[in-house]
């Protein structure tokens, strides 16, 4: 009997254990893959067309809860040096002190600040935007796309977002209002646990 008594308090006691160790409704906190993330860039140019450009190398964290997706959180960190437009010169002139200067602000960075679920797999992200120096709100529209093993067999999330910002809410006025001031964001990500 003391046996019995003995082995159900040490499996008691291990369940106990198990389930603090990872409450049901634990959040994962998914890194951002800088090869796999993209932010890329549409902007109206004087009319004519809409040219992109595209941000890469992108750091962050995705705090992915499945079980409560309005408590999930994203923090990213954007390397203005690594614009890339496939002009080099066109590149060097959106560094400089005329757009993002990226020598005095050479980092953006998005922080959310709640979360509306607004489908299955679906929901607007509130954050603040820091850019050029100036912080301001910004709503990011945020699919989901999958969440599962990638090749690696590495668990992974992947996401698909969409925004569009006034550059001169940031300070970015150069040739306004020829050169346009709605930028369009299109963002692909894939994070990993």
């Amino acid at each position: 009997m003391l046996r019995k008594l003995t082995t159900n308090r040490l499996i008691l006691t291990t369940l106990l254990l198990a389930a603090l160790a990872k409450p049901v409704n634990a959040a994962d906190t998914y890194k951002l893959d800088p090869t796999h993330t993209a932010i890329v860039f549409h902007i109206n140019h004087f009319g004519f067309s809409n040219p992109s450009g595209k941000f890469m190398n992108v750091d962050g964290a995705v705090v992915l809860d499945q079980q409560n997706p309005a408590a999930s959180k994203l923090n990213v960190t954007i390397p203005i040096a690594t614009i890339d437009t496939d002009v080099p010169k066109l590149d060097e002139h959106l560094k400089s002190k005329e757009f993002f200067d990226a020598a005095t602000y050479p980092t953006a960075t998005f922080v959310s600040t709640k979360v509306d679920v607004t489908g299955k797999d679906t929901a607007i992200v509130h954050g603040t935007l820091t850019l050029h120096g100036i912080s301001k709100p910004v709503d990011l529209n945020v699919q989901l796309n999958k969440i599962g093993e990638n090749f690696m067999k590495q668990p992974t999330a992947g996401f698909s977002a969409s925004a569009v910002i006034k550059r001169s809410d940031f300070g970015i006025t150069t040739y306004l209002p020829a050169l346009g001031d709605e930028v369009r964001l299109d963002i692909e990500s894939e994070a990993n646990l």
